[in-house]
């Protein structure tokens, strides 16, 4: 409680105090379809909406045996208020599935309720593309398609918020009943190339008699603005329940608000196995009006622009072997 409490602290002290910009991104940049969220918001006057019904398979081979078989949705509305760099949002999984107990007669149990619902805020602490000059170097190919040693620093965010559990969740610890809070770190790096590494770190339920500790490890690579593909790990760590999942997918954007999206869940244990599909879409309702059209390296149309104007120097460059474009 205390240490929720002063992490919301922070993040009013923040808002006060900071002039972080460069949310709000010419394109919808959806946290779907992986788990982690993005360290940066969805810009001010901007409502995005985030929804993926999913199909579900579990079955335990240690005692007690049991299979689950089943469907939910995940769910999420983020809008973009006061400052740039904060975002208040609600999230959420509702699960409908039978629960089988594998003996010699079968039991079978039907389960229906909210695996996780919460409301929150998440502020941008720290922008390393805050004030940069990404415009390209004229003198030194090399310049611009080499690595850069600060796009190892990440933006930084941290997020607060309030969990509701219903009374007799079969998806949460006996006790586990009405509020509770939870807080965390994000961190996002934006390389070259449309390569994006993401990390979630979060405890949920603080207060509760289930404490949950979640890390989330996310790639993404958009190979051009309209398709992206991603790679994650999961990783649950509480008394009441334990995993490390393991996703794969991949993402279309239709227009500049509208996403579609897909991914495959598994982990590699059988306490119990998982196997989860899932289809979602994001959709933005985008009112935002930039006054300081800063580049965080978010939106897919910049990388690409930021591409064809490397491949145009490289033109220039073959057509002028008389000039020499390396010395920097």
């Amino acid at each position: 409680m205390k240490i929720l409490s002063k992490l919301i602290t922070f993040i009013a002290l923040c808002c006060v105090c900071s002039t972080v910009q460069a949310q709000y991104t010419d394109v919808i940049n959806s946290n779907r379809p992986g788990a982690s969220q993005s360290a940066f918001s969805v810009g001010t006057k901007v409502l995005q909406f985030e929804v993926g019904p999913y199909m579900i398979k579990e079955r335990r081979e240690l005692y007690p045996k049991y299979e689950v078989s089943g469907y939910g949705v995940d769910f999420a509305a983020h809008y973009g208020f006061w400052k740039e760099a904060l975002e208040f949002n609600i999230q959420g999984t509702f699960q409908k599935d039978t629960q089988t107990y594998l003996s010699v007669v079968d039991v079978e149990y039907d389960r229906a309720n909210f695996k996780n619902l919460n409301i929150g805020a998440k502020y941008l602490v720290y922008d390393p593309h805050k004030n940069k000059d990404n415009k390209p170097n004229l003198y030194s190919y090399h310049a611009n398609r080499g690595f850069k040693w600060s796009s190892l620093i990440p933006a930084v965010s941290v997020i607060a918020g309030v969990n509701y559990d219903t009374k007799d969740n079969p998806y949460t610890a006996p006790t586990v009943e009405g509020l509770s809070y939870r807080g965390g770190l994000i961190t996002q790096n934006n390389f070259y190339g449309g390569w994006v590494f993401i990390t979630n770190f979060i405890m949920d339920r603080i207060g509760s008699d289930q404490t949950d500790f979640h890390y989330i490890l996310t790639l993404t690579h958009s190979f051009n603005p309209k398709w992206v593909i991603f790679g994650e790990t999961q990783g649950i760590k509480s008394e009441f329940y334990a995993d490390n999942l393991f996703r794969f997918g991949g993402g279309y954007l239709l227009n500049k608000n509208l996403q579609f999206d897909t991914a495959l869940t598994f982990n590699t244990k059988n306490t119990p196995s998982v196997l989860g599909l899932n289809f979602g879409a994001s959709y933005r309702l985008d009112r935002h009006k930039d006054k300081n059209n800063v580049d965080n390296g978010t939106s897919a149309n910049d990388q690409e622009k930021r591409k064809s104007r490397f491949k145009n120097e490289d033109k220039r460059k073959k057509k002028k072997k008389s000039i020499n474009f390396d010395q920097d």
